[in-house]
């Protein structure tokens, strides 16, 4: 049966939105190593030979400067990396195709994915930096994104940590009188909830148990503190619809969702589908007739 979700997701922002650019520093000094590392990554990569000499260097010359801490980041979580291929039952894994399937000697088609594994000390490293990066410069979104992305990578299919830590951000963002900063420029009062909403989108599309939960625990906190932003109400259906078969409850969501928003596609395709999971007969011509008013359906 098919799902219609609540916006497609780009599964790669996850690992390539820890790359980020710092602002840059206006000392001659600090030009300098940020010109020799430009030079250097553009020709080795993040981690490569001659990277990490550069980055001691420049952190012995300031310790505290965001554009060294923000490439020695890069290097420990670039240099903890292992790429694989891994073998599962599944048709889906954390969110992706496989590469290919073949047939095991019983006849039963196994699915190879490609994975990202990463070193333990070596990421530990990385999560320092970044918690180093967030003490010193705590008004930065983009430095705790980069430690909430790296949780995210990190810990795949039962995020945990980086369910407690955006759990934790949404307290400071409720907490702070002032807006974020975001690579330097004042965010606009929505942009938090669009960049939690993304969390989530992320845990759904990994589809585990423990990612389904936080989906839905991440979206119920959220739908109370941003009652005005309806996606966080329809995470909730569809977790309830998806992840516990529960069509019933899941009308109950969108329904919340559509007396805010009458004309909401999704809130009423994903009505539709749990209506007719329900059996109920009486909704489903309800809300079939609503996607034809609303031009949505033939």
């Amino acid at each position: 049966m098919k799902i219609f979700k609540i916006h497609r997701f780009l599964h790669a922002v996850v690992l390539a939105a820890v790359f980020m650019s710092a602002e840059p520093e206006v000392s001659a000094q600090t030009s300098d190593f940020q010109r020799r590392y430009d030079l250097l990554v553009s020709r080795v990569g993040h981690s490569g030979i001659g990277v990490e000499t550069l980055i001691k260097d420049w952190e012995k010359a300031d310790s505290t400067n965001r554009s060294m801490l923000v490439a020695k980041f890069d290097f420990y979580f670039s240099k903890s990396q292992k790429e694989v291929v891994v073998t599962k039952s599944q048709q889906k894994y954390l969110g992706m195709d496989p590469l290919f399937s073949l047939q095991d000697s019983l006849g039963k088609k196994v699915y190879y994915f490609r994975e990202m594994t990463y070193d333990d000390e070596l990421f530990s490293q990385a999560l320092k930096t970044a918690e180093r990066l967030v003490a010193l410069y705590p008004d930065e979104l983009d430095h705790h994104f980069t430690k909430a992305n790296a949780l995210v990578a990190y810990e795949k299919e039962n995020p945990d940590m980086a369910y407690a830590y955006l759990s934790d951000m949404i307290k400071l963002d409720q907490e702070r009188q002032k807006p974020w900063n975001y690579e330097g420029k004042k965010m606009e009062p929505g942009f938090f909830a669009d960049a939690i909403q993304e969390y989530c989108r992320e845990f759904y599309a990994v589809g585990s148990q423990a990612s389904m939960k936080a989906f839905c625990d991440l979206s119920m906190n959220m739908s109370k503190l941003y009652p005005q932003e309806t996606c966080f109400i329809s995470n909730v259906a569809t977790y309830y619809l998806v992840a516990e078969d529960d069509p019933k409850a899941a009308l109950k969501y969108y329904g919340k969702v559509l007396k805010k928003v009458k004309n909401d596609e999704v809130a009423l395709r994903n009505s539709l589908v749990a209506a007719r999971k329900a059996g109920n007969k009486k909704l489903q011509a309800k809300y079939r007739q609503a996607l034809i008013d609303y031009g949505y359906m033939k």
